[in-house]
């Protein structure tokens, strides 16, 4: 029986290119364009670390519902979730107070929909990305 680690690393790096843009990169993987965003007189069109925060924590739902929904044999046709991060200045620094997560499960016909609830909300539970946050989730799945 193969024995899994308990501490995982995820090294990455970010090389300044110019104005207020970089490269973010990791071994193996696409390079990745960032930027100051808009809000703080940065660049349209480029992923901003605000985006990703975001983004991470909807990516990790997704993949996190995936391994729980494969394990409980959920039969599904698609998986979308839309996402909304708040950020607010508080007590004089800017954070995240709320991320909001809406997925949206399709399923196979006879399938049950409180099960897929229940299961997104378990893979909520067990997200690592929200889990190591300061910052409120909130899920609000569809299943239809």
């Amino acid at each position: 029986m193969e024995v899994r680690s308990k501490s995982y690393r995820y090294p990455t790096t970010v090389r300044w290119t110019g104005q207020k843009i970089g490269t973010s990169s990791v071994a193996g993987k696409p390079n990745l364009q960032v930027a100051t965003p808009p809000e703080f007189k940065g660049h349209e069109g480029i992923w901003s670390p605000e985006d990703l925060f975001v983004a991470a924590a909807n990516s990790c739902l997704m993949t996190t519902f995936l391994s729980f929904a494969e394990r409980a044999g959920l039969g599904f046709t698609a998986y979308e979730s839309e996402a909304e991060g708040l950020l607010e200045l508080v007590d004089g620094k800017f954070m995240f107070t709320t991320i909001v997560l809406k997925p949206k499960v399709t399923l196979k016909p006879g399938e049950d929909a409180g099960k897929a609830k229940e299961l997104v909300m378990k893979a909520e539970a067990n997200c690592l990305i929200s889990n190591s946050m300061k910052t409120k989730v909130t899920v609000e799945p569809i299943v239809s």
